[in-house]
Parts: structure tokens; C-alpha cells; sequence
């Protein structure tokens, strides 16, 4: 089994949302439709970025790794491939 790190955006909000999960395609549902987090504030978020790890631990060291940058900057750097 595979982990993810993902990034989503709203539009509406004009803001990103990382998190990790096995299945980002059940994730994504999750924030659409069921989810009373962050992410319900909002029911436009779009994948915009993705990266697999082999173990579950990687994928959410990455994660706070990314949370820790706390840089909108960065967030888009990673997701433009840059």
C-alpha cells in the first residue's frame, strides 16, 4: 500500500489544505461531501498536488513538513513544480 501527501484549493476560499491519506481519491470525496473540518467551509477544493511514499510515517513526517512552512509562497512553489 501507498501513502499521499495532497494539496487541495479552493477557489472560493483562496486557500490551500494539505493532509495524507492511502486514498486521495476517497479523501477528496470526504472533504466534499462528509467532512465537518476545515475543508466544509468551502465545497470547491481541486487536487493540485500530490506525492507517494512507501511508508505511512514518510508521508506524515512530509505533511508537517509542509504545515510547518506556514509560507502560501511555498505551498504554490511546490505545486507549480518549481
Amino acid at each position: 500500500m501507498h501513502f499521499f501527501v495532497y494539496i487541495l484549493f479552493s477557489k472560493a476560499l483562496n486557500k490551500y489544505y494539505v493532509g495524507a491519506t492511502s486514498d486521495v481519491s476517497r479523501r477528496l470525496e470526504e472533504h466534499l461531501w462528509s467532512h465537518n473540518g476545515f475543508t466544509s467551509k468551502a465545497k470547491d477544493w481541486v487536487l493540485v498536488y500530490k506525492e507517494r511514499f512507501e511508508k505511512k510515517e514518510e508521508a506524515y513526517a512530509r505533511e508537517r513538513q509542509i504545515k510547518k512552512w506556514k509560507s502560501r509562497a511555498m505551498i504554490e512553489k511546490l505545486v507549480s513544480g518549481q
